[in-house]
């Protein structure tokens, strides 16, 4: 089963309706309710972006990102996601020049399980990955950013700076990673 944790992003109903028509079991619940004594009970995350700097947000999500890898589970975090996550395992973010908005070709620079070739992508982001722990690698960049689609070494963690549930190459990155 699924966790969709809403960590208040505009386009996490996007997300829900994307899994809804698809048809995949998963409870999607907001930051502030999630229990965390529950989470064993499922097997794959996601973390949706967010709209503001919260410690609690932050608190909870990196919590979900260390029983994820202490218990060999899955997750994809998404914008915000992929932050916290680079953050949890060691590495930094920084604040973007400007916000980086709109359309945007993802070059995937490393073979994965989830996506190939380029992808054309939604980006909504006033902050990015600015370094990589030790625990994650690069998969794919673009002209705006460093650090589009992240993974950890060794299980089956991603996280992307972009919004995947906005673009149908997004989407199937999506289904691809609820298939492994």
């Amino acid at each position: 089963m699924l966790l969709v944790v809403d960590n208040g992003s505009i386009y996490t109903k996007n997300l829900v309706n994307f899994l809804s028509e698809k048809k995949i079991k998963f409870i999607s619940q907001k930051f502030d309710e999630v229990n965390l004594s529950d989470i064993q009970q499922f097997n794959s995350f996601i973390l949706s972006g967010r709209k503001k700097n919260d410690r609690k947000i932050n608190a909870l999500n990196s919590k979900i990102i260390k029983h994820v890898i202490s218990e060999e589970k899955s997750l994809l975090g998404i914008c915000y996601g992929a932050e916290i996550l680079a953050i949890t395992l060691g590495g930094t973010i920084k604040k973007s020049d400007e916000h980086v908005g709109g359309q945007e070709t993802v070059v995937i620079e490393k073979e994965n399980e989830i996506c190939r070739g380029e992808i054309d992508v939604t980006e909504s982001h006033n902050y990015e990955i600015s370094q990589l722990g030790s625990q994650l690698h690069s998969l794919a960049s673009s002209k705006s950013c460093k650090y589009e689609i992240v993974k950890h070494n060794n299980l089956n963690i991603f996280g992307t700076q972009f919004h995947p549930e906005m673009s149908s190459d997004g989407q199937s990155m999506i289904q691809s990673f609820l298939s492994i």
